[in-house]
């Protein structure tokens, strides 16, 4: 991702969820939440590898920027409609500098993402961002000396090891771009255990929608410095590829909407399925995005890329598995 896989909702109870969808018209309305989550988290994922890739639009950090801008955009609008029906809460000044950490580490996350896929292909990507859970395992011990059960660090095993395997064997490996995957997927990992840390209070605690209108403004501060001093000819190459092609605006205009779409539809389905459900999907996604992908930019794939990436899912899931038991 990209963008839709730094997003983090409030946790809503199984039974909640599972009354939520107990008829059929519940049951419809959770299945074009999960479609229209697939469709713009996939999107959008294919939409950065084509331009930053196949389209030869160099300028990540510029792309990053036009998404945090939509993010804040289309989070005040939101905003404004349910403020309209509720008075908002208030933020203390403290709350807003710890958000303000939160959106600079978002930020670079989601910046190192893009560049990725520069470099790498969309299915390689994926297996590197499944190991998000060894990530946050580590840093929250690292952080915050949080641990968790032996099983629970052993069922991890699998989920490093399958991404050593799927890294041997992907063709279209680059040191670099792999480097930069990594760190978008520690990125993420970082950023779930600072919110644990720097929002505990219940008073302080926010859904992921409140976050993001806090944060996207953050990231468009620091992204706009940013381009303009790594990025210098960005805004003169998105004008002569306006001139040239159209198409091109339209293509970053549904690019970047995509981009708050993943977050919302994120914290819907969150918001309308169990923690259970969630996780299986996830999982699922992470798959369909890789079979799309290949299929749209034919990058070529071996049996040992694909045995890495399913170990790691496997792992991801007895992680899941080990962590519940141990609660």
């Amino acid at each position: 991702m990209g963008v839709g896989q730094a997003t983090h909702a409030l946790p809503v109870s199984s039974a909640a969820a599972d009354a939520a969808a107990s008829g059929s018209p519940g049951r419809l309305l959770t299945a074009g939440m999960v479609a229209a989550w697939y469709a713009s988290n996939i999107g959008v994922l294919l939409l950065n590898k084509y331009l930053l890739s196949v389209y030869g639009f160099r300028f990540p950090v510029f792309l990053t920027a036009c998404h945090m801008s939509a993010c804040a955009v289309l989070s005040c609008v939101a905003h404004a409609g349910r403020a309209a029906a509720a008075p908002p809460a208030s933020r203390s000044r403290g709350q807003l500098a710890r958000v303000a950490v939160l959106g600079a580490v978002f930020c670079g996350s989601v910046v190192a993402g893009n560049v990725s896929l520069r470099y790498l292909p969309v299915s390689f990507n994926q297996a590197v961002g499944a190991t998000t859970p060894f990530f946050t395992a580590v840093l929250a011990y690292a952080v915050a000396a949080r641990r968790e059960a032996c099983a629970t660090y052993a069922a991890l095993l699998p989920v490093v090891a399958g991404v050593v395997i799927a890294t041997g064997g992907e063709p279209s490996f680059h040191l670099f771009g792999f480097i930069m995957c990594v760190g978008a997927t520690a990125g993420r990992a970082l950023k779930t255990v600072l919110q644990g840390i720097l929002l505990s209070s219940e008073e302080e605690k926010m859904n992921s929608m409140d976050l993001l209108r806090y944060m996207a403004p953050v990231a468009v501060l620091l992204l706009v410095p940013a381009t303009l001093i790594m990025e210098r000819d960005a805004l003169g190459v998105v004008a002569a590829l306006a001139r040239e092609d159209p198409s091109f605006i339209w293509i970053l205009l549904c690019n970047s909407s995509l981009a708050y779409f993943v977050n919302l539809t994120n914290f819907l389905v969150t918001k309308h399925t169990s923690p259970l459900t969630l996780q299986v999907l996830g999982n699922a996604k992470g798959a369909v995005a890789v079979v799309v992908s290949i299929l749209i930019f034919r990058n070529p794939v071996t049996f040992v890329g694909m045995l890495g990436y399913g170990i790691t899912v496997a792992g991801v899931v007895l992680y899941g598995e080990a962590k519940k038991r141990n609660k």
